[in-house]
């Protein structure tokens, strides 16, 4: 049997440091393989990254081929006392990598005869690099949007926002399969774009690895001396994530007396916008209460997982089509989880589904100070559900990556089959 080959146009990817969304290019470089794939992985060189974490690349497969191309980051390399062509980040910062990724690209797809080409979001340049290299070599191109490119105010400003969605609509036009991780994002876009055929849109969610997990110490009992200890890890963005009423409603809970430090303690870790965060809990006296936590390798990061005693996850109404990423490896951890999130939405509908979890409105502050409570008293006794082991396990990593095999052995099959109909004419 002929060997299947892909190339994944990633940006975000080991060794780069801060940001959880690495992890599924990561996972399917590590399962394609399974199911038939062999990966290689195109991405930037390591300077154009904001932070690196050599640990990082213990999470790739040792004989995994990767490419690094030249890259820059516009507002750190080219820059003028904090100044720069405007032209240089567009579509993104990093728009000096098509310079190294398109001939890297188009060499290791000729030199390797690659069958299918995969770009993933949210880095826009790694989806015009698929782009050119999809209309260079005529190769089938899969775009993994995961969530949706554009938005009506998003991107905010006009020009970047008027050049992605140029490439939005180019990659809807060309490419053979656009990959989504949220039902309401498949939605959006077939009605966005009504000449979308179903067929043409995988639902395929992010997810978690058994196996990291499984290098991870399990659940630990909570100490019933201290304080119960609420944890949410990752990045907590100011307009997607506000935790603004959430601080308020905790610091009216402390005055009234009915939370405390020494019955519980929130931690936020790696949050970003630090600085912003520190400055709104010292105003309203909980920086005691409400900690921010620093970054920590990932595997420590799980490790944390297991010595909390439940989850908080934030998602606002204005993304209601997304679900965080985070959500489907605190299912696995089968703890208790505060969704500070809509009923609405796609990330409350994946709660409601999986089970254990309460859901209150991260915009409504009367009803987290009523429910916050509650749900701390139900931890505390052992009286909060859990999610469904059986519910989580849908979202293996494993099995994803299985699941979109079987759709590139069917793009392989569709590509072969017109190859052959134009050498016959």
């Amino acid at each position: 049997m002929a060997e299947n080959k892909i190339l994944i146009v990633a940006f975000q990817f080991p060794p780069m440091s801060g940001s959880s969304g690495l992890l599924r290019a990561t996972k399917f470089c590590r399962y394609l393989p399974e199911a038939g794939w062999t990966v290689t992985v195109l991405t930037a060189h390591q300077r154009a990254y904001d932070q690196v974490n050599e640990e990082q690349l213990g999470l790739l497969p040792k004989d995994l081929r990767v490419i690094r191309a030249f890259a820059l980051d516009a507002t750190r390399h080219l820059s003028i006392r904090g100044r720069y062509l405007r032209a240089m980040a567009l579509p993104d910062r990093w728009a000096s990598w098509l310079i190294g990724a398109i001939p890297a690209g188009l060499r290791e797809i000729r030199k390797s005869n690659t069958d299918i080409i995969f770009s993933t979001f949210p880095i826009a340049t790694a989806v015009w690099a698929g782009l050119a290299l999809h209309r260079l070599t005529g190769k089938p191109w899969v775009v993994d949007f995961r969530d949706s490119m554009t938005e009506e105010h998003y991107p905010r400003d006009p020009l970047t926002w008027r050049l992605w969605r140029w490439l939005e609509r180019r990659a809807v036009k060309h490419a053979s399969l656009l990959i989504f991780t949220a039902p309401s994002a498949v939605k959006m876009y077939r009605e966005r774009y009504p000449e979308l055929a179903a067929e043409k849109c995988l639902l395929l969610p992010n997810g978690y690895d058994e196996e990291d997990f499984a290098k991870s110490r399990s659940s630990t009992v909570r100490n019933e001396n201290g304080p119960l200890r609420l944890l949410h890890s990752g990045l907590v963005y100011p307009e997607e994530r506000d935790p603004r009423p959430f601080f308020q409603a905790v610091a009216r809970l402390q005055r009234d007396g009915k939370v405390s430090k020494q019955g519980l303690r929130i931690d936020f870790r790696a949050p970003g916008f630090e600085k912003q965060y520190e400055e709104q809990l010292r105003n309203l006296n909980i920086e005691g209460l409400v900690r921010i936590l620093p970054r920590i390798p990932y595997r420590q990061a799980l490790e944390e997982y297991a010595d909390c005693d439940a989850f908080l996850l934030m998602q606002a109404q204005n993304c209601d089509h997304q679900i965080p990423a985070k959500a489907y490896e605190y299912l696995r951890m089968s703890k208790p989880i505060l969704g500070l999130t809509t009923e609405s939405g796609d990330t409350g509908a994946l709660l409601r589904q999986c089970g254990g979890a309460t859901i209150v409105d991260l915009a409504d502050e009367e009803a987290i100070y009523k429910q916050l409570p509650r749900f701390v008293e139900e931890v505390r006794s052992g009286r909060h559900a859990v999610p469904s082991r059986e519910a989580a396990d849908r979202y293996s990593r494993r099995s994803l990556a299985h699941e979109l095999a079987r759709h590139l052995d069917f793009l392989k099959g569709q590509s072969r089959q017109t190859e052959a109909r134009s050498t016959k004419s």
